[in-house]
């Protein structure tokens, strides 16, 4: 009876020093998979290269504009990328992109970071990730000034005698195309191009978000922001970089809050007419 018990204990150690052995194993295994992923961080490439490349479409102000007079990128966050490579001790490329191959475009490695004016949403997050949201927004109409008492709702704007001029391939397409069945639609490649279509008749509004809308009212008092008081759709941008890089994604939230601590965000809104806590519709 007593070797049967000592047998039945010596199993029993044996199971409890395997469970014990493989459990630490699987820790350590997982602390590696931790270890190399932080090692193998876009983050330590971009500092050994000495170079941050941002993507960027530079058709949307004030965010983000390719001045064709200068061949030089303009905006907030132009200036924002710039602070960030400064952070970082490297210089700043800016990368070309379009909103409809701006996912694509990031995805193949053609930049490291995607900057702006890029509204944070579930599709984009589910095919890379964002960092914190900065800037609160939402869709807004950018019409003629002397139509700001017929345009007063979603419904009164899609109407069939009603065109609407859009961008291609970003948010405010996907908005139009889910609320506007009913008006005339036409898409505009170019998304500089749009206001000035508004201003001219050539279209009688453009659906963008509500800081650009303002924007563009403030530059030209033939055009009025309407309802940005009360935007449709509430949103926030962010900075999109790809997936499964939490070094890379930390350091530019830290940034971020960093920057916005010592009022360095502050004083590009303002340098900028950025103000999201205001609800002037700029007339």
């Amino acid at each position: 009876m007593k070797n049967s018990l000592k047998a039945v204990l010596a199993v029993i150690l044996a199971i409890s020093g395997f469970l014990t052995y493989s459990m630490f194993t699987s820790a350590a295994s997982e602390k590696d998979k931790t270890d190399a992923s932080l090692s193998d961080s876009r983050l330590d490439q971009i500092i050994d290269q000495g170079v941050i490349r941002v993507g960027t479409p530079g058709d949307y102000q004030p965010f983000t504009y390719l001045n064709p007079e200068t061949k030089q990128y303009e905006g907030y966050d132009i200036e924002a990328a710039k602070s960030l490579a400064k952070e970082l001790g490297v210089e700043v490329k800016f990368v070309e992109t379009t909103w409809p191959t701006l996912m694509e475009d990031l995805l193949a490695d053609k930049f490291d970071i995607a900057m702006g004016g890029i509204t944070r949403n579930m599709g984009r997050q589910i095919q890379a990730q964002f960092s914190h949201g900065y800037i609160p927004f939402g869709k807004s109409p950018l019409i003629r000034a002397e139509d700001k008492e017929k345009f007063t709702s979603l419904e009164a704007i899609n109407q069939p005698d009603v065109t609407i001029g859009v961008n291609p391939g970003g948010t405010n397409q996907k908005f139009v195309n889910a609320h506007m069945t009913n008006a005339n639609v036409i898409v505009v490649q170019n998304n500089l191009d749009i206001p000035g279509k508004v201003a001219s008749g050539e279209v009688d509004v453009m659906i963008t978000d509500s800081i650009e809308a303002i924007h563009y009212a403030r530059e030209n008092d033939v055009l009025y922001a309407a309802l940005t008081e009360d935007p449709w759709e509430p949103s926030q941008f962010g900075y999109l970089m790809q997936q499964d890089d939490q070094k890379f994604l930390n350091t530019v939230n830290f940034w971020m809050e960093e920057m916005e601590l010592k009022g360095v965000f502050e004083e590009l809104r303002n340098d900028f007419g950025i103000n999201p806590d205001s609800e002037e519709t700029a007339e």
